[in-house]
């Protein structure tokens, strides 16, 4: 068998996981066993299938020299690698032995183990009750490191620092970042149907630490997040009856309006530069795609107008389009309209269902709500080859959202139990639930790096 040697920052396996995603798109699919180890973690993998190019990665527990972080930071960055897609992590308890540095491994127990890439590391003790932490990424098969780094960092810190390491791995074999150290937004309903309370809630990417930036009475809708990860532009229905669209700090909370016209003001989306908002606005009496300024300033740009319902603007990331829900065809598809002007051709053709659009930051990759039969399932349809794949089981999984790194998508499903925050790996199907609520939650959006 050959294996793929690794060099510092090239990511060279980047050229042939391109060619493997393409056969896993179109279903060659294999069983993944389940990393173990992943004490103390809210997070609860869910296997459905996994990609038989997975990489072979050996994540080592950190040496602990003297101290007790309370956190298993090899853990969280495990789990970040696997619910990527893109690596098949070793069970620890099959580990030949626990490294905590270059010189300490025996490349040949971890050739053995079949392991391509392996990833040791120390936290140690620092004055004022901070700590020491260093890890090394290493080529099993070269016996060679290819990175590493040391930090200090205070206990508050440590999970971040481990999706930042879990950063570092991921772009120094795959060639790009890998966005586990962004967060995700989402709606959260709270209490009796007539005693309802709605939030606006932030989470790390893997679900942790959630904070409510935003409570009310009245619904709340369509969180967004601003390119640099400042704001958040959202739906409100605060003012009585009729919607309007805001846009809020989320460091300082300040927010104002920037859409309140007679109808519907709803789906706000941040162009990648930042400098304008594409909303879905009733005020010609159908609903149509409008392009407005972020700061409610001047006056909005009319992009859509047809006798169909036009909504769920999403932004190509060059800029140039948008992509869009639209009955105009007789039921909800995907099409794309230049941003410049010009007439909307339709993107999606499989199902009699399409709606809800997100675009990976690279332009490959269309990911939406599909119906086709019972129920309604993500499905992602590749953008350059024109395939489209369905990627969860349903009955009602809603609202896809692109991860910075283009290998994951966020979003909601519905189980017996309720309503939860869910990912899956757009290239392997192994899908994760962040952490089960007891409440509904909906409309996940993933920040930016």
């Amino acid at each position: 068998m050959t294996h793929p040697s690794f060099h510092r920052g090239t990511g060279r396996i980047g050229a042939a996981l391109a060619g493997t995603a393409l056969l896993i798109m179109l279903g060659m699919l294999a069983t993944l066993a389940m990393p173990g180890g992943q004490a103390n973690a809210q997070v609860r993998i869910e296997i459905t299938g996994g990609a038989a190019a997975a990489l072979p990665i050996a994540v080592v527990p950190f040496a602990e020299e003297g101290v007790d972080p309370g956190i298993d930071v090899a853990a969280i960055i495990r789990a970040n690698l696997y619910r990527s897609g893109l690596f098949d992590p070793l069970d620890p308890a099959n580990h030949l032995g626990d490294p905590a540095r270059f010189e300490d491994v025996r490349f040949r127990n971890w050739r053995a183990l079949g392991a391509d890439t392996l990833v040791v590391g120390s936290i140690a003790p620092l004055e004022g009750g901070n700590y020491r932490v260093r890890y090394e990424l290493l080529d099993v098969y070269a016996g060679e490191r290819i990175t590493g780094q040391r930090f200090r960092v205070t206990p508050a810190g440590l999970r971040n620092l481990a999706h930042t390491i879990s950063d570092q791995i991921f772009e120094a074999l795959i060639g790009r970042p890998g966005g586990f150290n962004t967060r995700i937004a989402y709606i959260e309903e709270v209490g009796p149907v007539d005693e309802r309370e709605y939030r606006l809630v932030v989470a790390e990417a893997d679900g942790h630490r959630p904070q409510t930036i935003l409570t009310s009475d009245e619904p709340l809708m369509s969180p967004d997040w601003s390119p640099d990860g400042e704001r958040l532009a959202y739906v409100s229905f605060e003012s009585g009856r009729s919607s309007q669209i805001f846009v809020q700090n989320v460091a300082t909370g300040e927010r104002r309006v920037v859409a309140s016209f007679p109808g519907i003001n709803g789906a706000p989306s941040w162009s990648p530069d930042g400098e304008q908002l594409a909303i879905t606005l009733s005020r010609g009496g159908n609903p149509d795609i409008y392009l407005i300024d972020p700061d409610g300033e001047g006056s909005a740009r009319q992009l859509t107008r047809h006798f169909g319902i036009d909504t769920e603007p999403t932004w190509a990331p060059d800029g140039e389009a948008i992509y869009f829900t639209s009955n105009r065809g007789g039921s909800p598809q995907i099409y794309r309209i230049p941003v410049g002007g010009g007439d909307a051709e339709r993107v999606t053709f499989e199902g009699r269902y399409n709606a809800s659009p997100s675009v990976s930051d690279d332009g490959r990759f269309l990911a939406f709500v599909n119906q086709d039969g019972d129920g309604f399932r993500i499905a992602v349809q590749d953008l350059e080859q024109g395939f489209m794949r369905v990627l969860t089981e349903g009955p009602l999984d809603e609202s896809p959202s692109f991860s910075s790194s283009g290998s994951m998508i966020a979003y909601t499903r519905s189980t017996g139990e309720g309503t939860e925050l869910a990912t899956v790996s757009v290239f392997g199907r192994v899908q994760g639930e962040l952490t089960r609520f007891d409440n509904t939650v909906r409309e996940p959006d993933w920040g930016p790096l």
